[in-house]
């Protein structure tokens, strides 16, 4: 194999210091011509490796005709294939220090073989890109001045062709293109969050465990196919968000397991979920990652990253209940220093190349400073995950009604840290598994009281402050948990009750996007105000929101009572209109709603010398706002 070396002093030091930013475009399967022949430059680290082979299709898999050449003292091995085509499988034979021989798929290949099978594919990034309207959009105005709305979806299994019957027959990315955005785009949605794409070899692991950081997941098509997708979510000006796995991978020998016969990506054992912890201290693997992520901004036009599990790196004992096998940092802690020293080095990268682009953390603990800057001693992120307000108010939404006056802080003390970071009040699939129930299941009464119930959890979530994000098939209120092997039950949509409440959601999700009050100051105290926040006796919730010039009016029911005449203190005089109300009959409600105008009449109420009277709809919610003088 050709000896000629395309690593520049320069590339090298920053991979060795973890400092690399773009290393995926020198390690991998390259495709280029070389003294005039045509083929693939492959490149790959395997450090304290005796020998690394490259084989595949190309050689008729021998393992023994293209062996590779060190670079230097770096552990890199590359080697140049002359008729090495794009489409051709490949793997990498290496050879350890012991002796032993592995079979091992190229960590950073652009695509994958389709599960069962477990080789790399040779594949170019070339796409023609028509969204450049949309990145202009996007960098022109901040995401925290946009309202956030976001779909998650696991694409497997949001529609399938036979569904049901047998190995899971999957929309390709090619057909998802053709009919996701629309639907998000009618449904009210701002963004979709997509459950990792990376290739991943079980099915079950909903793509969080992880072989080919770098190759979409061939389930559903080709790299290219997949910036179709995106591609046309832009086009409708629809945002993409990724989940992206940082904090671990799965043991499958063909991955990043013992990739050179020792530990190289990994450090320890992940007690929780049976998967190796990346070794996130070690240089060499941070600009494995660093580029990763910066990779998908770039080749793929990504609009946010949401970094899974970012609790579990932050901490060196999650998932450890023996005292005997817990570790301590240098200073006597449980902090894992060099986790918090990767995610800030992750988000002051997407800072300084993608400032337009935003970083979510799925953090569940009183960890400070989420979503300040690492100069400030924050982790970096602009988001995140508001856990606390999910698990209070689920729990809060199963107690059965006689028995809701005694929990009411469930649903008031979210306010009190609302805005000590900036929170995505998240209904996502890790609440709808496992046992945990559907959202509809874990409402109490009969068949009507459970749909109104869920309607009110929506309209809560979405009048709280905070960006929102639901799990698809909410919007069709399914009795059964998610199974990520079959298809949402669309046929649902077939009964009256299901179909009147996609048209609730998407009633709901207008709302919020015509209601800048709702959106504008999300991250801010002066975007909220109470009213009552204390009537636990009816199980009432009232408060403002605030925009920049603009003012609505929520009051929230969670009992099956009906009030009439219902006071509500407001700050000026004049007329208001109800503009939303859960208990419509359109939406499947019992028809309690305010028609025409609310005037006002003088009297104190909640601090306010006006108010204007409403009839509160039982196990409902309603949306009031001024009506301005045209």
């Amino acid at each position: 194999m050709p000896k000629n070396n395309i690593f520049a002093e320069k590339d090298l030091s920053l991979f060795g210091q973890g400092e690399h930013t773009h290393i995926y475009k020198f390690l991998g399967a390259h495709m280029e011509e070389t003294d005039g022949v045509s083929g693939c430059r492959f490149a790959v680290w395997v450090p304290q490796a005796k020998s690394v082979c490259v084989t595949g299709e190309f050689d008729g898999w021998s393992g023994d005709k293209y062996y590779m050449e060190p670079v230097g003292n770096s552990g890199i091995w590359q080697g140049f294939v002359p008729d090495a085509a794009e489409g051709m499988l490949y793997k990498y034979v290496i050879e350890s220090d012991t002796g032993e021989m592995f079979y091992k798929a190229d960590p950073y290949a652009f695509s994958a073989e389709k599960r069962p099978g477990t080789a790399s594919k040779i594949a170019k990034l070339d796409y023609e890109w028509n969204d450049e309207k949309w990145l202009a959009e996007r960098r022109k105005t901040s995401h925290f001045e946009k309202p956030l709305n976001i779909y998650e979806m696991h694409l497997g299994s949001w529609r399938q062709h036979s569904p049901g019957d047998g190995d899971p027959d999957f929309y390709s990315y090619n057909e998802l293109a053709d009919v996701l955005p629309a639907y998000v785009k009618d449904m009210g949605y701002t963004h979709v969050e997509l459950m990792p794409v990376m290739e991943h070899p079980f099915d079950g692991s909903w793509g969080y465990q992880v072989t080919g950081y770098y190759a979409p997941t061939s389930r559903y098509g080709t790299p290219a196919q997949f910036k179709h997708l995106i591609d046309q979510l832009h086009k409708v000006g629809i945002g993409v968000i990724l989940d992206w796995v940082p904090g671990h991978f799965c043991r499958d020998s063909h991955g990043l397991a013992g990739f050179n016969g020792h530990k190289l990506y990994e450090i320890d054992d992940h007690q929780e979920w049976g998967t190796y912890k990346f070794d996130l201290g070690r240089p060499e693997v941070q600009s494995f990652l660093v580029s990763n992520l910066i990779y998908w901004l770039e080749e793929y036009h990504v609009d946010g990253i949401r970094v899974d599990g970012v609790t579990s790196m932050l901490y060196l004992n999650f998932g450890t209940s023996d005292e005997s096998k817990k570790k301590y940092n240098h200073l006597g802690g449980e902090e894992d220093l060099a986790s918090k020293a990767f995610l800030q080095k992750c988000n002051a990268a997407v800072g300084r190349l993608h400032p337009d682009v935003f970083m979510a953390a799925e953090e569940s603990t009183a960890w400070p400073m989420v979503t300040y800057p690492p100069e400030e001693g924050g982790l970096g992120f602009h988001y995140k995950w508001n856990m606390g307000w999910m698990n209070d108010t689920l729990k809060y939404c199963k107690t059965d009604f006689p028995y809701r006056s005694g929990c009411h802080n469930l649903l008031n003390f979210s306010m009190m840290y609302a805005f000590d970071e900036n929170f995505i009040l998240p209904l996502s699939h890790d609440e709808v598994v496992h046992g945990k129930l559907s959202l509809m299941n874990r409402m109490p009464g009969d068949y009507w009281r459970q749909f109104a119930g869920d309607r009110l959890l929506l309209l809560y979530q979405m009048c709280h402050s905070g960006g929102k994000l639901t799990f698809m098939g909410t919007e069709i209120a399914p009795f059964i948990e998610w199974r990520y092997y079959e298809e949402l039950e669309w046929f649902l949509l077939d009964y009256p009750t299901h179909a009147a409440h996609k048209n609730y959601v998407k009633a709901l999700n207008h709302m919020y996007l015509d209601q800048p009050s709702l959106w504008q100051e999300s991250y801010s105290q002066e975007g909220h105000q109470w009213l009552d926040a204390d009537n636990n006796e009816q199980s009432i919730l009232l408060f403002m929101r605030k925009g920049a010039d603009d003012h609505t009016i929520i009051l929230l029911n969670f009992q099956p009572d009906v009030y009439e005449k219902y006071r509500i203190g407001v700050p000026k005089e004049g007329a208001y209109r109800e503009i939303f109300n859960s208990d419509d009959m359109a939406y499947g409600g019992s028809g309690k709603i305010n028609v025409g105008p609310l005037e006002t009449k003088e009297g104190k109420t909640h601090g306010y010398d006006q108010y204007i009277e409403v009839t509160v709809p039982p196990i409902g919610g309603m949306v009031i706002a001024p009506i301005r003088d045209k």
